[in-house]
């Protein structure tokens, strides 16, 4: 006899571990392949004669794609599920960069590897991500720290293989090699991706379940203004940092090669602090420890203003990527348990598109304040006020029951 979707026990959940490994290897090669221009940007100025400034600029077209794209794909995963989702941007990923290592003109470079790619990677993080937190219950936070995990090693995967490629071929071998690549191993991992089976949301206490939101109620409530904001608010604080702490340590006289090792060290950093603070989420709740990761965050990047040698780099660096890297996941935790799973695409595809733009902002502010103060204290003292404005925020998150209360209103 089989047993009804919405009887199933959490332990008929928490099953789909190959997801996980599935997702995780998605992550990791979109997100490889798209970050792997830095490794091109040399080689394909020099063979090509366009500047530096305009083959760059394709990234910043990826994050903005990406972050619109992932809205839309997030909405077509709830729809349709996340297996169709994930196959048409494992395809797009793939061709992308093909058509982008063909590319005769700047332009043509700019749309393809910047436009197209980063629709293809928008594909993968909110479809994935929901799917996941929608497969598992006890160990939700751990799952979903894994898959995002994947990001975390693309830049020790996939841009060592670009740099040996290029050293090896062209700039347009080597691109073609990638995305022919990136079809060999993400075509079969799509079918690893299915959606979860439909449970009801019980409330607290083993209440009735309630019905769950709707796209406009969900995007409407306070509940998501707090996780959509906190989400801008934590990405604009470490984006700045992220990008501009190399020249930083630079002018406080560093080698280059010793200062590019603070930023790995903050990637490696990072890939631990998912795989803790999922863990400590499962057992303590994930709002409690999203807002020690804020905190610690916000204290981290002002840090870099108290050390000027490499050992005090790598120190700071530790923490602070540990704490960026630590939160990032769990605000798909805190969706699920919020929105249920029917609409979870689309709700982390809107919260997503609210980190992107959070993204986009500290890079270009950081710039901005160097070239007005001619230093980057500022920088670091903002990014600190805008986490602790985060910390602010996410402690107004409503309790889960009061944020599911409207859903149980009667109609009229």
């Amino acid at each position: 006899m089989n047993i009804p979707a919405t009887a199933r026990p959490a332990d008929a959940l928490d099953s789909n571990w190959s997801l996980v490994a599935a997702g995780a290897l998605m992550t990791c090669v979109a997100i490889g392949v798209l970050f792997s221009l830095a490794v091109f940007l040399e080689p394909m100025s020099a063979a090509t004669g366009w500047s530096r400034a305009g083959i760059s600029s394709a990234m910043t077209l990826a994050f903005l794609s990406m972050g619109v794209a992932g809205f839309g794909w997030g909405a077509l995963s709830d729809r349709y599920g996340p297996r169709v989702v994930v196959l048409a941007g494992t395809v797009l990923l793939g061709l992308s960069t093909v058509l982008a290592s063909r590319a005769s003109t700047l332009l043509e470079f700019q749309l393809f590897y910047g436009v197209l790619m980063g629709i293809a990677a928008g594909s993968f993080f909110a479809p994935v991500i929901a799917t996941t937190a929608s497969w598992f219950d006890r160990h939700r936070s751990l799952a979903v720290s894994l898959v995002s995990a994947g990001m975390g090693v693309a830049p020790m995967t996939i841009s060592p293989l670009a740099a040996w490629l290029v050293t090896h071929y062209d700039w347009r071998t080597a691109q073609l090699i990638i995305g022919i690549g990136a079809w060999i191993v993400l075509l079969p991992a799509v079918w690893l991706i299915r959606a979860a089976p439909r449970t009801a949301h019980t409330a607290p206490g083993g209440a009735a379940p309630a019905p769950e939101m709707k796209v406009g109620q969900a995007l409407r409530s306070r509940a998501f203004l707090v996780l959509g904001i906190t989400f801008f608010a934590c990405c604009a604080a470490h984006s700045g940092p992220i990008f501009h702490t190399v020249s930083y340590a630079i002018g406080c006289g560093l080698p280059t090669f010793a200062a590019v090792t603070i930023y790995s060290m903050e990637g490696a950093a990072g890939l631990g602090g998912r795989l803790l603070f999922g863990v400590l989420a499962d057992r303590l709740g994930a709002k409690r420890v999203l807002v020690a990761g804020l905190l610690i965050q916000a204290f981290a990047a002002a840090s870099y203003l108290l050390v000027n040698q490499l050992g005090g780099f790598y120190a700071v660096a530790i923490v602070f990527g540990l704490a960026y890297g630590g939160v990032m996941p769990l605000y798909a935790v805190l969706a699920r348990d919020y929105f249920g799973a029917r609409i979870l695409g689309t709700v982390l595809g809107a919260a997503s598109m609210l980190s992107s733009l959070g993204m986009a902002l500290g890079p270009v502010l950081g710039g901005w304040l160097f070239d007005r103060y001619g230093s980057y204290a500022w920088m670091y003292i903002g990014s600190m006020a805008v986490g602790l404005g985060a910390v602010a925020i996410a402690l107004m998150f409503p309790r889960t029951d009061a944020a599911r209360e409207p859903r149980l209103q009667p109609a009229g």
